[in-house]
């Protein structure tokens, strides 16, 4: 499936809702497209939770489904 600029798009789960997202992306680059706080969120990648630092070299595929969950404040 290619997206409207020609590149390849894939389906992915993120938080349970599908989207469709660019081939060749990476966690960290999905996290920055999103404008989230990198050290305000845990992410599990396929069931695995995965630490900041591993985020670039994860290529994300077809089908992966992604979970992010935001740390909240309050007293």
């Amino acid at each position: 499936m290619d997206d409207d600029r020609g590149r390849k798009a894939m389906k992915i789960k993120v938080n349970g809702q599908s989207e469709s997202v660019e081939s060749n992306l990476n966690l960290a680059k999905l996290i920055a497209d999103k404008k989230l706080s990198p050290e305000k969120i845990v992410v599990e990648y396929n069931l695995r939770v995965v630490p900041a630092s591993e985020w670039s070299g994860i290529i994300i595929n077809d089908n992966d489904s992604i979970e992010i969950l935001s740390f909240l404040g309050g007293g």
